[in-house]
């Protein structure tokens, strides 16, 4: 009798082996992510410490940036500092997820 699909007894056991190795590479790698800092700016004047798991460790805003009469200004540099940050955890995602996920490090 012919087998189909090519999924034997002995080959069955490799695939899932191979499938455990490559989970256990792509958690390291998230937990390298995890462990990376990343620094988002905006204009020099705030900057936002983030983590790869897109936790926020630190917002720093320099006191030029800080005008009682223009809150909305200060409000835009946070936002886009947090947005600069997020750029680059993506970015970050990819280059240490992507060989790994097939260029799907975002999802992971």
């Amino acid at each position: 009798m012919a087998k189909f699909g090519g999924f034997g007894g002995g080959n069955m056991q490799q695939i899932l082996r191979q499938a455990q190795q490559m989970q256990q590479k792509v958690a390291k790698a998230q937990e390298e992510l995890a462990a990376t800092e990343i620094i988002g700016s905006a204009s020099g004047m705030v900057e936002v410490s983030m983590m790869g798991d897109r936790t926020v460790n630190s917002v720093k805003i320099n006191p030029q940036a800080v005008d009682p009469d223009d809150i909305e200004m200060l409000e835009d540099l946070v936002a886009a500092a947090v947005g600069d940050a997020l750029k680059k955890v993506e970015e970050a995602s990819e280059k240490i997820m992507g060989p790994l996920t097939g260029g799907m490090g975002g999802m992971f």
